[in-house]
Formats: structure tokens, sequence, C-alpha cells
């Protein structure tokens, strides 16, 4: 299975504070990687530093053996990078279909898929961002980064603050997006069973380090480990 991201050494933040230190890791075409770590351990620094949103100190990306270091977001989006940042960040005052029409590029995610997958959406297609629930924001901003047609998709906590029934539809989609359709993801969430039942690696930070990698599999199987790096088994 041939390679697709690589991050040496990586050092980044915001301005001069460092936030990430020395991370490197790896991640094969297809798979998904599970981030965890408690608040506030670096999580989405590392997710907003591979969508270029912050300062990078030092060390090397490269996505698909194209590097990334000094591309702006908007280059990144289009070399292959998907991005669903915490604020979700869609257009609230178009509608859902303008959202998914106004970022596509051309490719096997069309808006029409993105409706197949996200039905709600379908049912909302004329409505604005600002008609919409919390957790249909979260599916029109990941059917936007979808629509970018990119070779990795970045989440970040698409499961936050959303009602359990809500929860289920995303992991599905998730599932679905990554396992039966094969696009590489990195997912940061606070539910580390529930992601990593879905995802093939996982790592762990502590303090902008990692302090612990291992297969998803494995890693749910101990929770006594999960316990002791997150201080939450569920």
């Amino acid at each position: 299975m041939a390679e697709l991201l690589n991050v040496e050494h990586l050092s980044a933040g915001y301005g001069e504070a460092v936030v990430l230190n020395d991370i490197s890791l790896r991640l094969n075409e297809g798979e998904t990687l599970a981030l965890l770590g408690r608040n506030g351990t670096g999580k989405t620094t590392f997710i907003n530093t591979l969508a270029g949103a912050t300062r990078q100190h030092g060390g090397r990306i490269s996505l698909g053996g194209r590097p990334l270091n000094t591309l702006k977001p908007f280059e990144r989006a289009a070399a292959g990078i998907g991005w669903v940042p915490q604020e979700r960040n869609i257009f609230k005052s178009l509608t859902v279909h303008e959202n998914l029409t106004a970022v596509a590029r051309p490719g096997p995610w069309t808006p029409e898929r993105v409706y197949q997958l996200f039905p709600r959406l379908a049912e909302r297609k004329t409505n604005l961002g600002t008609q919409l629930s919390g957790g249909e924001q979260q599916m029109l901003a990941m059917g936007r980064a979808l629509v970018v047609n990119p070779k990795l998709l970045l989440l970040d906590e698409p499961l936050e603050g959303l009602a359990p029934i809500i929860v289920e539809e995303l992991l599905k989609a998730v599932r679905r997006i990554t396992r039966e359709e094969g696009l590489s993801a990195v997912i940061v969430e606070q539910h580390p069973q529930a992601i990593l039942a879905i995802s093939d690696t996982a790592v762990v930070l502590d303090h902008g380090n990692v302090v612990h990698a291992d297969t998803a599999q494995n890693l749910r199987a101990q929770p006594e480990v999960l316990d002791r790096l997150l201080g939450v088994t569920r």
C-alpha cells in the first residue's frame, strides 16, 4: 500500500508559541488515523497545521510525495486536503446547494453524491446555513470537504456536541467514506472507542508530543491503556 501522508519532525504553533514538538507519523492510502488525547494536547493544532492554518517552525509535511510546507490553505486544498474544522466554517449566508457548488472540484464526489450520503441535506437544499441545526451544519461541512475531492480528509471532532441519533448518522457516513469508499482520513475525536472502531491506526498526543502509537484494534482492546492515556474508556 502506497504512502500518502508523511510527517517528519514537525514543530508548529501560533506565532512564536510552539504547540507541537518533533511529531513524526505516516499514513498509507486508504487508511484512517485516529488522533486522540486530552483537551489542549495539540490535536486541533496538528489538524490545522496539515491544513496550513498555523505557523510551522520545523519539520516536513508531504502528501503523496508532494511537500506541503510552503503551500497556503487554498493550495493545500487543491493538492488534496479536505478540511472540516471544529468551527465547521460553512457559508451561512448561502444555501446548502450553493455551499457545495461554490467549492466543488471535478471528481467522484459531487453534490448529488453528498445528498445520497446525507438525505437530510437533500431535503434542505434551498435552506441557508443559518437555518440548519448543528448536526446538519456538520453534515454540510463534511459534504463541502468531500466535493473538493480530496486525497486526505481531516475531521476535527465531528461528533462534538451532537445528539446521539446524529452521532450515529455521522459515524455511519464516516465509515462509508473511509471503509467502503477508501478515502484516507485523520480524525480528532473525544469518543475514542467510536472512532477506533472505524480506524486503522491510532496516535495519542500529550503536551504536543506523540506518547503512544499503535493499531486502532490493539488500542481499542486495551481499555486500561486508554484510561491511562486519556482518562476515559468509553
